[in-house]
């Protein structure tokens, strides 16, 4: 394992570790509970805390009961965890600015000493109402995770489309994260929805696993029921990097996807040509230069009068199509920050390219939200969505 890819483990153990260090002192150490008591949470917050990595670990090693069982555990504390943290983060910042402004205003007077047992009741008061806030929140996040993902559609004007282009329609699904918590079952039900959409194409733009072939083919099999007049095509995401590349491309291409890697195909009507291209995902190079995305080779001897769209897993890889003047860019991968107050740190990372449309020096821009999810089976703020997307000749 790389540097590169030993990192965001290193700092995603680090930040669960401090999150569940200060779930257990605010919600077991401050309030002074019992001894029993305190052993007790203590135990189970651990426990818990441990349940997250391991089911992470054991689905890459393609333990297969892993998803249906300890997934079902692991990953919705994963969600109560962040939120409640969130909470309790917000009420430790009010009560801080309120001693402080008090302590400001009553400068000179003597203070009376804390009391023990009005901390204690405090804590106990702000503890219980981010757990309840939370847990709320996080059942309410579960029912639209799981739900029917939202059809998006989307006009956007392409500079130099063809008229007899005019109309043409691409759904975009992406994210969809088979195993862990989805299987079969939801993976036909979004395939039905895409195909209802009656698209000229279909655009599948990476993140579509999280497991190997041989614990996922099943689940993964009604993808090749996938139909569009024009074609079906795939570019990767950083998720098929962890769970093997090469095995997944040769599968989606066996189930009649076809792979757009560093390549463009040239779509006709008529004299008239639309590119489509793909690249391989932001991170790629990290797992040997083979997977590196490639965007000159991408568009090499594309007609030079037709119009580019480009599937790219990230966002952020919109600096090289502007750069490579393409017309419009599908992308994923960001789930639209899936549970909110956290899209700010996915903002961060993709230069603040969440969800839906952006126009960025003539290249447009499209982040589907997905249609699954990672880890937590919840989104708060972010429903699923598969992208209706509507090509429009200049008027």
């Amino acid at each position: 394992m790389t540097l590169g890819q030993l990192a965001p483990i290193v700092i995603g153990t680090a930040v669960q570790v401090g999150f569940h260090y200060y779930l257990w002192r605010r919600l077991v150490r401050d309030p002074g509970w019992s001894a029993l008591v305190r052993r007790v949470a203590t135990a189970a917050i651990v426990v818990l805390g441990v349940s997250t990595p391991t089911t992470i670990w054991l689905n890459r090693a393609d333990v297969a009961w892993i998803g249906p069982t300890l997934g079902w555990i692991a990953f919705p504390w994963m969600a109560l965890v962040a939120i409640t943290v969130t909470v309790l983060a917000a009420l430790d910042l009010g009560r801080l600015a309120w001693t402080g402004w008090r302590r400001l205003a009553a400068r000179g007077a003597n203070e009376a000493p804390a009391d023990p047992s009005r901390r204690r009741a405090l804590a106990r008061l702000t503890g219980g109402a981010a757990v309840v806030a939370s847990t709320a929140t996080v059942a309410a996040g579960l029912r639209t995770a799981l739900g029917d993902p939202e059809i998006t559609t989307v006009e956007i004007a392409i500079p130099g489309l063809d008229p007899r282009f005019d109309g043409f329609t691409i759904a975009q699904l992406t994210d969809l994260h088979v195993g862990m918590t989805i299987d079969r079952d939801y993976v036909a039900r979004v395939v039905a929805q895409v195909n209802a959409i009656g698209a000229d194409v279909i655009a599948v733009t990476g993140d579509m696993v999280d497991g190997t072939v041989a614990a996922l083919a099943h689940d993964v099999a009604p993808l090749g029921e996938l139909r569009a007049p024009a074609g079906v095509y795939f570019v990767i995401g950083n998720h098929e990097l962890y769970a093997g590349v090469e095995p997944w491309r040769r599968h989606f291409a066996g189930l009649g996807l076809t792979p757009l890697r560093n390549q463009h195909v040239v779509l006709r009507r008529g004299d008239a040509a639309l590119v489509l291209a793909g690249v391989d995902d932001h991170t790629g190079g990290k797992f040997g230069a083979a997977h590196a995305p490639r965007y000159d080779d991408a568009l090499a001897g594309r007609p030079a009068d037709a119009p580019v769209v480009l599937l790219a897993h990230q966002p952020r890889q919109i600096v090289h199509a502007i750069r490579h003047r393409v017309a419009l860019q599908l992308s994923g991968h960001t789930h639209g920050g899936q549970v909110w107050p956290w899209h700010f740190v996915v903002a961060l990372q993709q230069g603040g390219r969440v969800a839906g449309r952006y126009d960025e020096q003539g290249t447009t821009l499209y982040v589907c939200r997905g249609a699954g999810y990672w880890g937590p089976p919840v989104r708060v703020g972010a429903p699923p969505e598969i992208a209706r997307i509507v090509l429009r000749a200049p008027r």
